[in-house]
């Protein structure tokens, strides 16, 4: 398969757009599965990962994620595309808000995966956050289903067209 999407999901919202994500990818070949039974070998069976996460507490990765996550830490994924997408309370935890997509991506980044899908923090409220890779770019799309549930469908869609993009661009370059 091409596409994997793996996901953590406590209350059912990253569930949700990860689902979403395998239905709007399911003509091209996509493995959906819960980090709570997926294994590294699914990991790397698939070119294109993409992981989905939501903050929880102050600052804490999903608790299925935060098992799971350290079994990657040694694996070796290089030249798989890394998209990410996360859930957060930007209004409730402006602090930390999306911290978990930058701690996946802290370790992810040690594997040899290569990001795509970087987003804008441009419309977004929030004083600090882990996932904000550079000034103004987190390092996967936000979303807020507590604070702005009605912008969620629209920003995995533009997301998930800007992944497609830039995986069709490396595609060609690499010809």
């Amino acid at each position: 398969m091409k596409y994997g999407v793996f996901y953590g999901s406590t209350t059912g919202n990253t569930e949700a757009v990860a689902e979403s994500i395998a239905e709007q990818l399911s003509k091209e070949g996509v493995l959906l599965r819960e980090v709570s039974v997926a294994t590294v070998e699914e990991f790397q069976s698939v070119e294109v990962l993409l992981c989905g996460a939501s903050t929880w507490d102050i600052g804490e990765l999903q608790a299925d994620w935060e098992e799971f996550l350290p079994k990657l830490r040694e694996v070796d994924l290089t030249g798989k595309a890394v998209g990410l997408f996360g859930m957060g309370d930007a209004i409730g935890y402006p602090y930390n808000y999306l911290d978990c997509l930058g701690e996946i991506w802290e370790t992810l980044s040690t594997t040899g995966a290569r990001l795509v899908g970087r987003w804008p923090t441009e419309g977004y409220t929030f004083d600090e956050s882990r996932a904000e890779i550079e000034p103004g770019w987190f390092v996967g799309v936000g979303l807020d289903d507590d604070n702005e549930y009605e912008l969620t469908e629209e920003r995995v869609k533009k997301w998930l067209a800007q992944v497609l993009s830039e995986l069709s661009e490396s595609e060609v370059a690499s010809t």
